[in-house]
């Protein structure tokens, strides 16, 4: 039993509750012999502390040729993993902790109804008192969409692993449709993730220089925080007018300070571009600070930035600007959308931001509110046009009798 997992109760000893699923773990040593059984309620647990002798009936061992969740999940992690950035699979690892409850189970018993049982013990404790009172403000448990969609991606590569390929062909991914409705738990709250080009540009004029700088230039570039905050001066061809994006930031998970410099991009492939004029003004400035021996473009005294550094330097543009904003995305957003609008389709917005499947262009592009804008008044127009055709026939007007 992982302790950080349960809560003890002081009112009734040997009986913990879990944090995930609210259900209750109740300990009992009978002659020197420790015992355990989970139950749906309190009064049940404390009924069997009572009442339980020691006579136990050991359940029948499941039998499957199947591997389990968690030996599927451990040669995911040593075939799959070195594939993916560090910070991805902190991500996974993170995601995984939910699944925990049913990774003992082999994978032909993992049916639809364990993975309806298993999110409506989530649900249950995600809509709890106890989660409430200890959850961190406005991040709370929205819906369980990412858990789900990581069993069906494990799933899927059980399924074509040469590993498991016998004993998974006939399976089915367990994961309906239905799931994701079972696993709502609140409205996502809504949140401005893409910066309009009129307010990044009150944005950056609430910004300390260097900051200033750091910011134009990852909305220039649609680039990420950690590859500007990794950016190398000998990848910087000012003669060609060429700007090449490769070594990326690794920053700490929980403490948001730089770590160390990838060899690559989150993708894994390097990506060009143009020095526009405005760009050249920044990395001239920066030229001014470069220190010997050091190729960091934005730096402070030779060390690299800390996210967390960037990020309160964000924050506190964005409330002084009195935008509403958060975070350090917004800016890769907000060029992707730029992009698509001056540049017209998906196309131009890969240009910019170096994606590689148009659907994630797409997610980061998206000119929903500009286009039902646009439509709008097209309609309203065409409302008041009609109406005005209307008004103005002879039909419409009622003659007076003397």
């Amino acid at each position: 039993m992982r302790k950080k997992y349960y809560l003890k109760l002081k009112a009734h000893p040997g009986i913990y509750k879990q944090k995930n699923t609210g259900r209750y773990y109740a300990v009992k040593r009978v002659d020197n012999k420790k015992y355990t059984k989970t139950f749906t309620s309190l009064a049940e647990a404390r009924n069997w502390r009572k009442h339980f002798s020691g006579d136990i009936e050991k359940p029948a061992p499941i039998k499957s040729d199947c591997a389990t969740l968690r030996e599927v999940w451990s040669q995911y992690q040593k075939d799959h993993f070195p594939t993916l950035a560090p910070s991805t699979r902190a991500i996974w690892k993170r995601r995984y902790s939910l699944l925990k409850d049913i990774e003992h189970l082999p994978m032909d018993f993992i049916t639809p109804s364990i993975v309806t049982s298993w999110v409506q013990n989530q649900v249950k404790f995600f809509k709890s008192d106890e989660y409430e009172q200890n959850s961190r403000g406005r991040a709370k448990r929205c819906n369980l969409n990412n858990e789900l969609n990581m069993f069906t991606t494990i799933f899927n590569w059980y399924k074509q692993s040469e590993t498991f390929e016998q004993e998974a062909l006939h399976l089915v991914n367990p994961v309906k449709t239905k799931h994701k409705k079972l696993g709502f738990i609140r409205a996502i709250p809504v949140k401005e993730k893409k910066i309009t080009l009129d307010h990044a540009l009150d944005f950056f004029a609430h910004l300390p220089e260097l900051y200033r700088d750091f910011a134009k230039l990852q909305f220039f570039l649609a680039a990420r925080v950690s590859e500007i905050a990794g950016l190398q001066w000998h990848r910087v061809d000012f003669i060609n007018r060429k700007i090449t994006i490769m070594e990326t930031a690794r920053f700490h998970q929980s403490r948001k300070t730089f770590l160390e410099l990838n060899p690559h991009p989150k993708n894994k492939e390097p990506r060009s571009a143009y020095i526009t004029d405005q760009i050249r003004e920044i990395l001239l400035r920066r030229q001014k600070d470069k220190i010997p021996n050091n190729e960091f473009v934005f730096h402070i005294n030779g060390k690299p930035l800390n996210y967390c550094t960037i990020l309160v330097n964000y924050r506190s543009a964005n409330r002084k600007a009195n935008l509403p904003y958060s975070g350090t995305h917004i800016l890769r957003h907000g060029m992707a959308t730029l992009a698509r609008k001056v540049g017209g389709g998906l196309d131009a917005v890969i240009a910019m931001t170096g994606h590689k499947d148009y659907k994630l262009a797409d997610h980061y592009s998206k000119l929903d509110h500009e286009y039902q804008r646009d439509l709008s008044i097209k309609i309203m127009e065409e409302v008041e046009k009609k109406e005005r055709v209307e008004f103005e026939k002879p039909d419409n007007v009622i003659k007076l009798i003397r």
